[in-house]
């Protein structure tokens, strides 16, 4: 079984927002995301879809998108990101889902030897700048919910089992300072941090080690509309 991730897919079948507006990174990048998934996942493989999956402000509006993904092969794993306004109350979004996609939240998945929990994430205070009373707060509620999955995943996981962790925003400063999510990876000992969001180069390497834990950055256009492969066993 081999894992893979991508991020910030954008679909809009039923939203008038194409993403080729900005700029040629996105011209095509459909076909080419697909045309990658086909030839590298089978389909006992897991994909992790780290936020941002459709511009959908409904969630009837995003069933064309899950259909685009529905033939491809693997395991789809979701997660929430910070524009998918479609994501309702959790049942209804499983309810909704086609064949082999999942849902992840405030608890986990496991997959042979591989346990896979996620949370949304916030914006993270950059080196000697604070967060405004409301992104705090919303960051503070996001700590609880990460240590909720984490929980979850902890529980799942047995003696030689990898613990992947996908947070849609990034969760170290581009310092990587130390976060209180980052401190909830090393505590939980998380293997693998898949994150999404970011669309500007130079910010954060697509791959990093931080005390022990590799970080991937997995946004379609930050990693050439590739899947990155992340773990196989």
């Amino acid at each position: 079984m081999k894992v893979f991730a991508i991020s910030d897919l954008h679909l809009s079948v039923n939203s008038a927002k194409p993403m080729d507006i900005f700029g040629p990174v996105w011209n095509g990048y459909l076909d080419k995301v697909f045309s990658d998934w086909k030839e590298k996942v089978g389909e006992e493989d897991i994909v992790l879809l780290a936020g941002d999956f459709s511009w959908a402000m409904k969630l009837d509006n995003a069933k064309a998108d899950f259909d685009l993904l529905k033939s491809l092969p693997g395991k789809k794993i979701i997660i929430r990101g910070n524009h998918d306004f479609w994501w309702s109350a959790i049942s209804k979004v499983r309810n909704s889902l086609p064949h082999d996609f999942y849902a992840i939240q405030n608890d986990a998945l496991k997959f042979n030897n591989v346990v896979i929990c996620g949370t949304r994430g916030w914006i993270i205070p950059e080196t000697n700048k604070t967060l405004s009373d409301e992104d705090n707060i919303i960051y503070q509620r996001e700590i609880i919910r990460l240590e909720m999955t984490l929980k979850n995943g902890s529980n799942l996981r047995k003696d030689g089992d990898k613990l992947i962790c996908m947070i849609h925003f990034p969760p170290v400063n581009t310092n990587l300072d130390d976060s209180a999510f980052s401190l909830l990876f090393e505590k939980y000992k998380v293997d693998y941090v898949i994150f999404g969001h970011i669309h500007s180069k130079n910010r954060y390497s697509n791959h990093f080690n931080k005390n022990g834990i590799d970080y991937y950055l997995t946004s379609t256009d930050q990693v050439d509309n590739k899947l990155v492969s992340i773990y196989q066993n």
